[in-house]
């Protein structure tokens, strides 16, 4: 009677005859709702109630008792239970308890995912900057956010490409959803799996209790793999099965888990390299890139590192307590004139750790501990003195412009790897006229910058 009022309902129902088939069906499936007896022919509805509970935590059980065993269900709930049932039970009494469990859990889940993701944004500092280069990227992020398509970002170690990925989520249509991040190269090769997938309950030493992966974390949200070239080659398997079907298996798990994921891949590696060293998946990168984004390297937006320098200034005076510092002339001419080798994460320790050591109003070089080989020689103050603006003014112009085209092609080549297809896509232009400018500008078919 119960499974026709529940199946009428859309409910796929599971039965059980008795604490050891509970148990047993437990382990083989991923209920939403358990509904119990607290006597059985077998055991009772206590151990189904501690299977449900060791199973997932998290999982909703209500019991069924007789009027007069109403001790009995307290008792039950006191253990864990959610609500009880009188029995006789009345079917629409069910239904609704078994709806009121469900919209329980949801809430529930949503809220510890929201509470998470809060926690993440309040630590999340901004994408700092005013360059071309920049803006042209976050242009670009803008462009693939309007879509629902795999974005691979590349970029050098520190340039903030976790950062990118979260602006990516914070403008889709998944805003509303999680952001879940898993730093692929932090993570031992042995656990990394579980990390991503999961694990049932008893699927390795220590796998007291079911966890959920990366994967059903990140459902109706965003799932970010950092340092994606580094995932060892039978992992990459299984990660190209799961982006391809939206479905997997947890660790020791027999249950199919389908999901709703936007999927957002990062590497300081040349993943074309790696491919051709078979150290990676030919398949899974064109399934990871079918939208690349190379994150500029800070030396090429030296304009952005006085702003970042001072935006990094403030926040840590605020976070010592202490009045905000200013930056010397020399220290912002020191800035700019080096080269970042460990780009924006550098800058930031290097500024930090000199408001630690100023004891004045201002960061002078000497609080700095820079790399002395990593420093560039100053800039001219006034660039437009190396340009050659004799003649007529379109003729000046038509000089400049010239000059303009043929650094921003040879530098798409070189962030495009020597792929021409790729770099008039970052162009947004066509493969024809690209071929014809370079021709027209005297730039090396095989150029990379």
């Amino acid at each position: 009677m119960l499974r026709h009022a529940l199946e009428s309902q859309g409910f796929v129902v599971i039965e059980a005859r008795d604490e050891q088939g509970a148990r047993a069906s437990l382990a083989t499936s991923l209920p939403s709702v358990v509904l119990t007896d607290l006597r059985l022919p077998v055991g009772d509805g206590f151990g189904v109630l501690r299977a449900a509970k060791d199973a997932d935590p998290d999982l909703p059980v209500i019991v069924m008792t007789a009027y007069g065993s109403i001790q009995d269900a307290v008792a039950a709930m006191k253990d864990g239970a959610l609500d009880f049932l009188a029995k006789p039970v009345d079917p629409e009494h069910l239904l609704f308890m078994v709806e009121r469990a469900l919209a329980q859990r949801r809430l529930m889940s949503e809220y510890n995912l929201l509470k998470e993701e809060a926690a993440r944004r309040r630590g999340m500092p901004e994408i700092i900057g005013e360059s071309s280069v920049l803006r042209q990227t976050i242009q670009s992020v803008q462009r693939a956010a309007g879509s629902d398509t795999t974005v691979l970002l590349e970029g050098e170690s520190g340039t903030g490409k976790e950062l990118f990925a979260r602006a990516l989520h914070a403008l889709s249509e998944r805003a509303s959803g999680p952001f879940i991040a898993i730093n692929c190269a932090a993570i031992p090769e042995t656990l990394l799996e579980a990390e991503l997938f999961g694990y049932e309950k008893g699927a390795f030493t220590g796998a007291s209790q079911r966890k959920p992966g990366r994967f059903e974390l990140a459902q109706r949200g965003t799932l970010f793999l950092d340092e994606v070239g580094d995932l060892p080659m039978p992992l990459q398997a299984k990660l190209l099965r799961a982006i391809e079907t939206k479905r997997f298996e947890r660790l020791g798990g027999t249950v199919t888990i389908q999901v709703d994921v936007r999927l957002v891949a990062a590497t300081n590696r040349g993943l074309r390299q790696a491919v051709a060293n078979r150290q990676f998946r030919e398949d899974l990168f064109f399934r990871l890139s079918v939208f690349p984004l190379t994150i500029p390297p800070l030396r090429d937006r030296p304009s952005d590192i006085p702003l970042l320098a001072r935006h990094f200034v403030e926040r840590t005076c605020r976070d010592l307590g202490r009045r905000t510092l200013t930056l010397s002339d020399r220290t912002v001419q020191l800035l700019s004139s080096y080269a970042w080798p460990g780009n924006v994460r550098e800058l930031q320790n290097a500024v930090e750790r000199a408001v630690i050591l100023a004891d004045g109003d201002a960061l002078h070089p000497g609080h700095l501990n820079l790399q002395a080989g990593a420093i560039r020689a100053v800039p001219p103050a006034d660039p437009w003195e190396s340009i050659d603006l004799d003649g007529t003014l379109s003729e000046a112009m038509a000089r400049v412009a010239a000059e303009v085209e043929r650094r921003k092609i040879i530098r798409a080549i070189r962030d495009a790897g020597g792929d021409r297809a790729r770099a008039a896509d970052m162009l947004q232009v066509g493969y024809k006229a690209l071929h014809s400018k370079m021709k027209d500008l005297g730039i090396d078919a095989d150029a990379r910058g």
